[in-house]
């Protein structure tokens, strides 16, 4: 029986036909399994709000957070199923509670709509897994630091329009990706900081005549806030699975590009760097060939990934306020998204450890016209005017009497002598400093005893 159908109604006058079932449940159960942790975190600080306002007694109370408890240990061996028949995780739940304590199982629901079940579940989901992910990036981000001190010395050309431009560095260019994830972590940021905001008790989008106290299960689940209006917190769904996969699309973005570099640099045209074997391909009629294969499934990956937020705009469009079914399509756009980025950060982390960097690139006579400005600026230097030490530059690379100064001297903040690694870094930190993730896992380690 659903949820929603009523005692003494006859099952042929409600029961959804097998066709329409499916259309209207799609991979919504499948999808729910995935909230069934965060259902029972829900169910927890709901039951300790309803003892401290009457509704449910205290040795109620033990007896529901012994039995939520138990099925959250199901949950995390891996035993937890939605049977047959049984509509969400939701229902799953609380036909568990109900089968072993009778009558105080029914009255968990007590002061709560699904609407508001859904979302806080949703709410707990994306704030745990946008913090895994920004865990992940700072692990890609230590990598790229590592590697950049690394190769600090280890010069490359640098490109405008796919021409060589000047002289630049694989301090530089691991460099240049770990700031632009450092910036990504503020975008990770604000999406965790929307989803990290409690809807529970709003209900259907309407509140309740209960006097539930919000700011409890607001403290109780690590929330930094409540949303207020109950109204509001309904129209909250949507807003938080965008603004989470921008930020995932922003990462994909910054991924993406990365791979695509590596693509250019690992081909014999650049041959700036070579991916080991074991991350290449061969051809079925050409044995020289070593492809790039996980930097280019990293580059479509990443690039598919970066319309998610426009699937998301899509459904949304055009819906007045309120709940509407549109919402649980919501689900199987954000959910898998997470699983697919942390895969891309794992194999990238994986990459990069092992990607080997070709010495001495700058030697080579083709690359003599990307110190120009170094000799423009050596002009300079002696006072001659900008403007004229660049047409003397450009009549000796005409004339053919241009001699490269291949001695580097740049020291300015950011520059191949100075990565300012140590400021990226400093960035980061600050970053990740504005979660308040401690707070969020103390207040659910709490919970859970």
């Amino acid at each position: 029986m659903k949820l929603w159908q009523k005692e003494g109604t006859p099952a042929e006058s409600t029961a959804i036909a097998d066709k329409i079932d499916r259309f209207t449940v799609g991979r919504d159960r499948e999808m729910d399994l995935f909230l069934a942790p965060f259902d029972v975190l829900g169910n927890l600080a709901h039951a300790q709000m309803l003892e401290t306002i009457g509704l449910i007694s205290n040795d109620e109370l033990k007896m529901m957070n012994d039995e939520l408890k138990v099925i959250y240990q199901q949950v995390e061996r891996g035993e937890f199923v939605i049977e047959e028949g049984i509509e969400d995780v939701h229902s799953q739940v609380e036909l568990m509670l109900t089968r072993k304590l009778g009558d105080v199982g029914k009255k968990i629901h007590s002061g709560r709509s699904r609407n508001d079940q859904v979302l806080v579940d949703m709410k707990l989901f994306t704030r745990d897994r946008l913090w895994q992910v920004t865990n992940s990036v700072q692990r890609v981000f230590d990598r790229l630091i590592s590697r950049s001190e690394q190769h600090k010395d280890d010069l490359l050309p640098g490109y405008t329009h796919l021409q060589i431009a000047m002289p630049s560095s694989f301090g530089l260019w691991f460099g240049a990706y770990a700031e632009a994830l450092a910036d990504d972590v503020l975008t990770l940021q604000t999406a965790y900081r929307l989803a990290n905001r409690n809807p529970l008790g709003s209900g259907a989008g309407y509140g309740s005549s209960f006097p539930l106290n919000r700011t409890l299960t607001t403290k109780l689940l690590g929330f930094e806030g409540m949303h207020v209006n109950v109204v509001y917190a309904q129209m909250s769904r949507g807003k938080t699975e965008q603004t989470a996969l921008t930020a995932l699309a922003a990462i994909a973005t910054t991924l993406s590009r990365m791979a695509m570099d590596i693509c250019l640099y690992n081909s014999q045209n650049f041959s700036f760097l070579t991916l080991p074997d074991a991350m290449t391909t061969g051809s079925s009629i050409m044995p020289h060939k070593k492809n790039p294969d996980v930097a280019e499934l990293l580059r479509a990956k990443t690039n598919k990934m970066k319309a998610l937020p426009m699937e998301v705009t899509l459904v949304m469009s055009n819906l007045p306020s309120g709940y509407h079914r549109d919402m649980q399509l919501l689900k199987e756009i954000l959910m898998p998204a997470f699983d697919e980025l942390l895969d891309c950060l794992d194999i990238t982390d994986f990459m990069l450890e092992h990607i080997q960097v070709k010495e001495n690139l700058l030697d080579e006579s083709k690359y003599d016209l990307l110190f120009s400005v170094e000799r423009v600026n050596e002009l300079v230097l002696q006072g001659v005017p900008f403007r004229e030490a660049y047409r003397t530059v450009g009549k000796e690379i005409a004339e053919h009497s241009y001699t490269p100064p291949r001695q580097l001297h740049h020291t300015h903040e950011g520059s191949i002598g100075n990565l300012g690694n140590d400021l990226i870094q400093q960035q980061m930190a600050q970053n990740l400093a504005g979660f308040g993730a401690d707070r969020a896992q103390q207040a659910i380690d709490t919970l859970l005893g």
